[in-house]
């Protein structure tokens, strides 16, 4: 792969239906999924987890980039093989994430603003050298009777926009990922508000820091009802809103938008996206970027033991192959069960 720009780079990982696949989780996030199945989380057992997806036949053809956790760019496979090279033969591209996780906003307590700014122009000339070719930083945005502030929102767009700078001045595509959580039992129109004022905080701030936006890849949430809402709107209707949410904010000549699954289950995720792709009317692609809705089908598969293996990386291609079909606007329910 020859692929020398930063347009070049983003649009390789979001050509043909292609994804992400996050593989990013920190250490005590694998933990946590780890004690799910009864594994312990030791630095081989994650090593080995990984390796196993990233061997997956349903890597090649559906799965453009993965983001990595620092421990695991550095990783070499079983055979010696370096974990980031291994990705490379299965035809996509490694990422790294580099902010440094969330902290209390002074001022407002109950809001986050993402740390990592500090020493990142260092770590990414290392992560360059060690073969990444995209980074992720996530901001955090949560809604209830009180939030978002304004100043929750604009600290967290202006951070993701040096973010942004920074990496690109390292030659690396950034993703700018602005979630807003699922979490809580807001209603999908408080969803929508509070995504159109973090999307217009985000690109305005890109603007005024001369981010190349032909660089660049949006991972942001959909817009959807609260997980505890009492309402919850269905596929149709999260699609059509998000969309004209994406569609007020988004400059065109961003290359792609690769969504987060942020709770979603496996399939909702798959068909919210396809709804989208069915109903069109955008220049940039729309694909996944996903972690749980992923790997969660795989990881119950393996179970920490190595005869699991073939089913495992089995669920984990299916799942890639329905989500590539579900970029293009071709998947339907019943393909899942073939």
């Amino acid at each position: 792969m020859s692929l020398k720009t930063l347009e070049e780079i983003a649009q390789f990982i979001v050509s043909d239906g292609k994804g992400i696949l996050a593989a990013d989780e920190s250490n005590p996030t694998c933990g946590k999924r780890f004690d799910s199945i009864g594994v312990e989380s030791t630095e081989t057992n994650r090593r080995d987890y990984r390796e196993m997806l990233f061997r997956s036949s349903g890597m090649k053809d559906n799965i453009g980039g993965v983001i990595l956790f620092d421990e695991t760019l550095r990783q070499d496979a079983q055979d010696g093989t370096p974990l980031v090279e291994l990705i490379k033969s299965q035809g996509a591209l490694p990422g790294i994430k580099v902010d440094k996780g969330l902290k209390p906003i002074d001022s407002s307590p109950d809001e986050s603003i993402t740390q990592g700014l500090d020493g990142l122009d260092d770590r990414c000339k290392e992560y360059f050298a060690l073969g990444a070719k995209f980074t992720k930083w996530r901001a955090v945005i949560k809604i209830s009777d009180s939030v978002p502030s304004d100043e929750c929102i604009e600290a967290n767009m202006r951070a993701l926009a040096d973010y942004a700078k920074i990496v690109q001045n390292n030659n690396m595509v950034p993703m700018v990922e602005p979630e807003v959580l699922m979490d809580g039992d807001h209603s999908i129109e408080e969803c929508f508000d509070a995504s159109d004022k973090s999307l217009k905080s985000l690109f305005k701030h890109l603007q005024e820091n001369e981010v190349n936006i032909k660089g660049t890849i949006l991972k942001p949430n959909m817009i959807t009802s609260g997980s505890k809402s009492a309402t919850q709107a269905d596929v149709d209707e999260v699609a059509r809103r998000t969309l004209d949410c994406l569609i007020a904010n988004v400059p065109s000549e961003l290359p792609g938008i690769t969504f987060l699954s942020g709770g979603q289950s496996d399939l909702l995720a798959t068909a919210h996206l396809d709804a989208m792709n069915k109903i069109g009317g955008f220049n940039w692609k729309l694909s996944f970027s996903y972690g749980r809705a992923l790997q969660a089908p795989a990881l119950k598969a393996w179970m920490g033991k190595t005869e699991n293996m073939f089913i495992s990386q089995d669920a984990l291609s299916h799942r890639a192959k329905m989500n590539r079909l579900a970029s293009l606007g071709q998947w339907a329910e019943e393909l899942e069960d073939e």
